[in-house]
């Protein structure tokens, strides 16, 4: 509904206030002997001069018939005629209803702005035998990039010197780092987690992965049309029918009252409010089960969702690596012996992995000492007078240790997907440390949940296969697509759109933001979810809990169903009215407070949203 000022909410609530108090007065007569003109203009400039503008907005400009264009026959009928009361609750009726859409359809998205925050601004590049800092505009092919620890590398290039670790959860949802060395590719956007490295530039800033994955975001943002409301989709005929009701009343009784009468009874007032009151009620209740849902397109859309795509990590899984599993290869050495000599080896690292190790460890831990970290590598350092050595094969081989030439519990580890990180105790094998990411406890039963509904559930990953099936294992998924970029997943979430099965993407890192956007409907993971993925999203778990998801795909079902009994209750009361207006049974007045009750009995019916429960819970 067309105001004068968009977007000013707190002023078009005060006219609301102001003209709901000018109709109390008007109907009840304390300013009739005060003012010379009824106190109802108040209520019909206020709230109904920017609806006939809209009106003749739409219909000159736009031409385009919208449900303003009937409010705004109303309004003209009722002051032609002299009933001011009914035109201001008319006008009145209208701004409650826009309201209520304003209210619902929540703040604009800034995901495309926050990823292209993430960009770095400048690079240190070597031209000419010098280091100079330049912005990553100017990065060119084959240009040397110097990248300092914890630095975001600015553009895909592959290193030619030194040794890192790589947080590539930008662009992968991977949760455990990468180490990456001599002739490895990296990505711009991902995280330099530790040593510096020397790296040659394989594309520009803007054919960078990070730069494509922006224009996935905007490419699929510009393709999700807005949801357009029933009473403007039925507008041009429900003008039709009003004048055509009007006319004939007007012609068959000669009466001109009775003819305006009709156009008053015929404005869909609660017809429009029909499906905002109702949307708002079912986001009130999602918010009690903490579940935040952006707007009423967005809940439309959450209702009609026939398969549910889940990220693994920080989705399925908590997203943080843990210690699964101690194996000791050595009699000298049991499993507390080597949890206890890693943890506190590792106390002092910063790689993901060492920090998981010793904050796995519950109780003191013995003093480290001559700590060395071998960056992407692995660790040393002497506790309780021992040489230890924790990190994964190649360093140990690297260091001299000969590692067992086949042993099933690290094979099964390394199937399931887990990272297994060797210790070695003297300069011998004494054993090693299984780290993978836990499945969330509720996973599986959400997925049993969602198949009882008929949903289907699907795992999307940028995670390595092996990784991918097991988790997909635990939890019940048989659908399963591993190692996928993000533009894979914003692909395949595309496929689905474009057909009949609606599809919602379930992720909450940045790679995730382009398939988020581009599905029917998007739910992120507020806890530890990424503000971009956040953003991007129709709804979002507060507490990262996914055993929501069914109540909130069942509690959108409600939502709409209600709707459908909102607008076939107003239908019939506006239907009645017209019928008894046109037999001069309801005069102009009478007729706005019919008008009332129907507006009145679908604000209650939705309200009943309120008290729907989660029935699993």
């Amino acid at each position: 509904m067309s105001r004068w000022l968009e977007n000013e909410t707190k002023l078009t609530s005060a006219f609301a206030l102001i003209s709901a108090v000018s109709l109390i007065l008007s109907i009840t007569g304390v300013m009739k002997d005060v003012l010379p003109f009824d106190i109802a203009w108040a209520a019909i400039i206020l709230c109904g001069v920017p609806i006939l503008v809209g009106a003749f907005r739409g219909v000159v400009f736009e031409h385009d018939i919208k449900a303003d264009v009937l409010v705004a026959m109303a309004l003209v009928a009722s002051v032609v005629t002299g009933e001011f009361f009914a035109a201001g609750e008319v006008a009145l009726i209208m701004q409650i209803g826009s309201l209520l859409e304003d209210y619902t359809s929540g703040k604009a998205r800034e995901s495309i702005e926050k990823l292209i925050r993430l960009s770095p601004q400048k690079a240190h590049v070597i031209r000419e035998g010098e280091e100079c800092e330049v912005p990553v505009e100017e990065i060119r092919v084959g240009d040397m990039i110097r990248v300092l620890a914890g630095e975001t590398i600015p553009a895909d290039g592959t290193i030619t010197e030194g040794e890192t670790t790589v947080d590539q959860s930008v662009m992968t949802g991977e949760s455990i780092p990468v180490d990456k060395g001599a002739g490895d590719t990296v990505s711009s956007g991902t995280v330099n987690r530790f040593g510096t490295f020397l790296m040659r530039a394989d594309r520009e800033s803007g054919d960078s992965a990070l730069q494509r994955m922006i224009r996935l975001a905007e490419e699929a943002e510009e393709n999700k049309a807005p949801v357009v409301t029933l009473a403007d989709k039925w507008a041009t005929r429900l003008v039709a029918a009003a004048f055509a009701c009007a006319v004939a009343t007007w012609i068959f009784t000669g009466e001109f009252m009775r003819a305006v009468t009709v156009l008053v009874v015929f404005c869909p007032c609660a017809f429009i409010l029909a499906t905002p009151t109702a949307i708002l009620a079912g986001i009130g209740n999602a918010a009690r089960y903490g579940m935040i849902i952006r707007s009423g397109d967005a809940l439309e859309r959450l209702s009609k969702i026939k398969r549910v795509a889940f990220d693994k990590t920080g989705t399925l899984t908590v997203g943080k690596p843990r210690v699964t599993e101690v194996v000791s290869l050595s009699g000298g050495f049991g499993k507390e012996d080597i949890h206890r000599l890693a943890a506190s080896a590792e106390k002092l690292s910063e790689h993901p992995l060492g920090m998981a190790i010793a904050e796995s460890w519950d109780g003191a831990l013995p003093k480290a000492e001559n700590f060395r970290m071998i960056a992407g590598r692995g660790i040393s350092a002497r506790v309780e007078g021992r040489n230890v050595l924790a990190g994964k094969a190649d360093f140990m081989r690297a260091e001299g240790v000969e590692l067992p030439a086949a042993d099933d519990r690290a094979e099964r580890c390394y199937r399931s997907g887990a990272t297994v990180i060797w210790l070695a105790v003297d300069g011998e094998p004494a054993g090693f440390l299984a780290l993978a990411d836990e499945v969330r406890p509720d996973a599986a039963s959400v997925v049993g949940r969602l198949l009882e509904e008929n949903v289907t559930p699907m795992l999307l990953t940028g995670d390595n296969a092996r990784a991918a099936e097991t988790i997909a294992a635990r939890v019940g998924i048989t659908d399963v697509r591993s190692e996928l970029l993000p533009e894979d997943k914003m692909e395949i979430i595309r496929q689905y759109a474009l057909g009949a099965e609606p599809i919602c993407m379930i992720g909450d890192g940045v790679n995730d933001a382009p398939a988020l956007t581009a599905a029917d409907a998007g739910i992120a993971m507020g806890g530890i979810g990424s503000d971009i993925a956040i953003e991007s999203a129709d709804a979002v778990l507060v507490s990262d809990d996914i055993k929501r998801v069914p109540y909130l795909l069942s509690l959108t079902k409600k939502v709409m169903q209600k709707v459908k009994t909102n607008i076939i209750a107003s239908m019939i009361i506006n239907i009645t009215a017209v019928v008894l207006s046109a037999a001069g049974v309801l005069t102009p007045v009478t007729g706005a407070l019919w008008h009332n009750f129907g507006s009145v009995f679908v604000v209650v019916n939705a309200a009943m949203l309120l008290r729907y429960r989660d029935e699993k819970e």
